[in-house]
This record gives C-alpha cells, sequence and structure tokens, in this order.
C-alpha cells in the first residue's frame, strides 16, 4: 500500500489522487476521440469534461459529508476547502455514486443547454466512465479505502495497520474489493465497447452502462465494509447500504429506458 507517492515539503503527491486524474485525462482523450467518429465536436465534450470533472467531485464529497457529519463538526469548512484545517492539501473522503449521480445530472442539463444529441453523447462518453472506475479503483486499494469485510479466501490480503482498512481490520485478510472494482470497471468497458459496434439506436450504450454497472455495484457492496451510517436498511437480515439502493435505481433506470427503445423498435418494424 502506498497513499503517498513522495512529498516535497508540505505538498504530497496521493496515489488515488494520481489515478484519479489519469482516469480523468484518459477518458477525455476517449471520449473526444469517439466523439469525433459521429460526428459530434470533441471541444463540446472537452467542455462537458470539465462540468463532468467538477460535479462528480462535488458530488462524491457531499455525499461523503452527508453520511459523515460528525467527522466535521466544529471546521465545517473541510467539507469542501482543498486545504484542511490540519494543514493537509486534498479532499480525504469521496463517496464514488454520489459524484456519478450528481455527473449524469449537471451533464444532461450542459447538454439540453447546449442543444447537444443528449443520448448520442451519453453512449460516447460512457465507456470512458467505466474505464475511470479501473484506475481509480486501483487508487483506492493504494491508499487502503473502499476495503472490504474480513476474509479466509487466495484472494483476500492483509493491509497495515496505518491505513483505513488496517485500522478497522487489524493483522486480519480482508476481500480487496477496490481490485475487485477495479476488474469489473474493465470488463465493462469491454462489454460496452463490444455493444457500441451493434447498438440498434441512441442510448442503449448508456443505459446498458447504468445496468451493469448498477448490478456489480451492488454486489459487490455485499463485500465491503461500511459505517452503519451508511446502512440503508436490513432485508432478510442482511444489510443494504445507501450505495445499493443508489445502484438498483440505476438498474432500474437503464432497463425500463432498454426496453421501452426495445418495443418501439418492434413497432416500427411491424
Amino acid at each position: 500500500m502506498h497513499p503517498v507517492l513522495f512529498r516535497i515539503g508540505r505538498f504530497e503527491l496521493h496515489s488515488y489522487g494520481l489515478m484519479l486524474a489519469i482516469s480523468f485525462v484518459v477518458g477525455i482523450w476517449l471520449s473526444m476521440r469517439r466523439a469525433q467518429k459521429v460526428g459530434i465536436n470533441p471541444n463540446h465534450i472537452m467542455d462537458l469534461s470539465v462540468v463532468i470533472i467538477i460535479s462528480s467531485i462535488v458530488g462524491a464529497r457531499g455525499l461523503y459529508v452527508i453520511f459523515h457529519l460528525d467527522e466535521f463538526r466544529g471546521h465545517w469548512i473541510d467539507t469542501f476547502s482543498p486545504i484542511q484545517s490540519n494543514g493537509e492539501i486534498g479532499l480525504a473522503g469521496l463517496t464514488l455514486l454520489g459524484g456519478v449521480v450528481l455527473a449524469i445530472a449537471a451533464s444532461l442539463l450542459y447538454l439540453w443547454w447546449r442543444r447537444m444529441p443528449i443520448l448520442k453523447t451519453a453512449d460516447v462518453v460512457i465507456p470512458a466512465f467505466a474505464l475511470g472506475i479501473f484506475f481509480t479503483r486501483i487508487g483506492c486499494f493504494l491508499n487502503g479505502c473502499c476495503f472490504g469485510h474480513a476474509c479466509s479466501g487466495p484472494l483476500c490480503v492483509v493491509f497495515p495497520p496505518n491505513s483505513p482498512a488496517g485500522a478497522t481490520y487489524p493483522g486480519t485478510h480482508i476481500h480487496p474489493t477496490q481490485l475487485y472494482s477495479s476488474a469489473y470497471g474493465l470488463l465493462i468497458f469491454g462489454i460496452l465497447m463490444w455493444l457500441d459496434r451493434r447498438k440498434p439506436f441512441d442510448g442503449y450504450v448508456f443505459f446498458w452502462g447504468l445496468v451493469l454497472y448498477g448490478i456489480a455495484r451492488f454486489l459487490i457492496d455485499f463485500l465491503r465494509y461500511y459505517e452503519p451510517s451508511m446502512i440503508a436498511l436490513h432485508v432478510a437480515g442482511a444489510p443494504i447500504t445507501v450505495n445499493q439502493l443508489i445502484s438498483l435505481g440505476m438498474i432500474v433506470t437503464g432497463a425500463a429506458f432498454l426496453l421501452w427503445k426495445h418495443r418501439q423498435v418492434k413497432l416500427r418494424r411491424e
């Protein structure tokens, strides 16, 4: 585990921040290339990327803060200040799904405002989101956050005691859910790129992305550790997290759109 890659004075280069930056750079490059192939101005994708970056960080931080209010009592400026009250630089504490939801909402508003083809543009950028998961979750692993429950299988690992995972499960083998998530991000990316070659209508790739990510995230979260504040309810004794409820919403939304569009296509052929 390497949460800090190097230090220069008080400046620290964090592995998670670096992997997040790599995901944005690669994602923008990929989306601009894909946009050009379907007749969308790549400069508009660059503008959209700025909207996505800002809204995803705000959303990820906002959802984390909402469920960790005690952590910020007495120093509320730390909720969004890049320079924390203890002198650290950066935001320690992000919830990915908060960023996903706000980024989608902000992107839809931006595309509507710019009068860009919403569904076609969504198909262009969604593979980059999946590829971003691949990179950022490696950052989570290096940082020791977003970890799983205790386990005894061959894939389980022990984190050092100075990491969030090691502090919660000292000297204990736990699920490396960060790497599981990284793997399904890469898998979803490959599936979406394959689906893009044979899509029957605009929005096909995007809404399949919602379904696939929603399913993967819902299942992985059964192996992942969460604070009690993130547990929304219990079903048959099993805890269901806030993130799992959001994931279910993504699955239902994506599946409903795909069924509706497929029915429309079928009726037109008849």
